[in-house]
């Protein structure tokens, strides 16, 4: 997964094919919520001009900016408050079209390639999770195998299964065949991140689930899923460094590896429930009709609404953040 999503020049992230975009005929091949409304970076924006606040940071912190959408709704909503919004992207093609996008913020946006060694701010990271490189797990006949790549004699990729003492995090009743995930990068990337943020508040928006939800004994095929032309399939052995390859993030693992690390959690919820925290509502009661329709792909529940969940961690004292007021869902991670 990582060769074929950042090898240089040749990863899905490493290459200049288009990424991010609404229709499959801009040679997109998916959207993110950024892309789909602006509202949604000016709703997010209310809870980072809150948490700057309450941890008196004026520097922004974006990983993965993707097509730059993101940081410049917020640079647009907060303004004069921001002193510096720093991107960290791995990607240099994505890193130029980003330069392009914010190019009215020169002045105050820069970028970088790695997190320095300690810093203050509010960190935002938008399906910047899900890309992380993760382990397939596979029970057969009782037996779990670590499920990886190898090539056959003709030199094609094919998949290759070997006993492994890795397990789940819980338990997965039943005998039945099962395939999932876990997750050690995204869960090292939120211990780093820990270790570097001295004064500060990390939000995260990425769709996934609670461990108990994750790991469910029903959920036996896994969340493993490619994105090429805003259509989704299963097999990242085919058209290698041509499409995305995702797996849905447990929450629950994360939230055990920022407290491990000495982070608090301020609050987990649904996309739906943060950005209506964060005053969407009245956002939509002003915008026009095209500019509603396209917004409530982001709350309803079939759409990214309930499938999306949005996770924060803070450094220092906890306080009442307003985009978790309602329906947060901490108690179940």
């Amino acid at each position: 997964m990582a060769l074929a999503l950042y090898a240089p020049g040749l990863g899905y992230y490493a290459n200049h094919a288009p990424k991010f975009g609404r229709m499959p005929g801009s040679g997109s091949d998916f959207v993110t919520a950024p892309e789909m409304s602006p509202l949604f970076g000016q709703a997010l924006a209310a809870q980072v001009a809150d948490a700057m606040d309450q941890t008196r940071c004026d520097d922004i912190w974006e990983f993965g900016a993707g097509s730059g959408a993101l940081a410049g709704q917020l640079l647009r909503a907060l303004g004069a408050k921001v002193r510096r919004y720093t991107i960290v992207d791995v990607s240099g093609t994505l890193r130029a079209r980003q330069q392009t996008a914010l190019a009215a913020f020169a002045p105050r946006v820069e970028w970088v390639s790695e997190l320095p060694p300690a810093l203050q701010g509010v960190v935002v990271g938008n399906e910047v999770l899900d890309a992380m490189p993760v382990k397939l797990l596979v029970r057969r006949e009782g037996v779990w195998h670590e499920r990886g790549v190898m090539l056959d004699a003709g030199g094609l990729p094919q998949w290759d299964d070997r006993p492994t003492d890795l397990r789940p995090p819980v338990d997965i009743p039943g005998a039945h065949d099962y395939l999932t995930e876990i997750h050690p990068q995204a869960e090292a990337f939120i211990r780093t991140v820990a270790d570097r943020l001295e004064r500060g508040a990390a939000f995260f928006i990425d769709y996934g689930f609670a461990e108990s939800e994750y790991y469910h004994p029903q959920r036996h095929m896994g969340t493993l899923m490619c994105h090429r032309a805003h259509q989704a399939d299963t097999n990242p052995l085919s058209g290698i460094g041509l499409k995305d390859i995702t797996a849905h993030v447990n929450f629950t693992g994360l939230a055990v590896a920022a407290q491990e690390a000495g982070l608090g959690t301020l609050g987990y919820t649904s996309q739906a429930r943060f950005l209506m925290n964060c005053g969407l509502v009245p956002m939509l009661a002003e915008a026009s009709l095209a500019e509603r329709v396209a917004a409530q792909r982001l709350i309803a529940e079939h759409e990214m609404g309930e499938l999306f969940k949005v996770i924060a961690f803070h450094r220092g004292g906890f306080w009442d953040a307003p985009g978790f007021r309602e329906g947060d869902r901490t108690h179940t991670l």
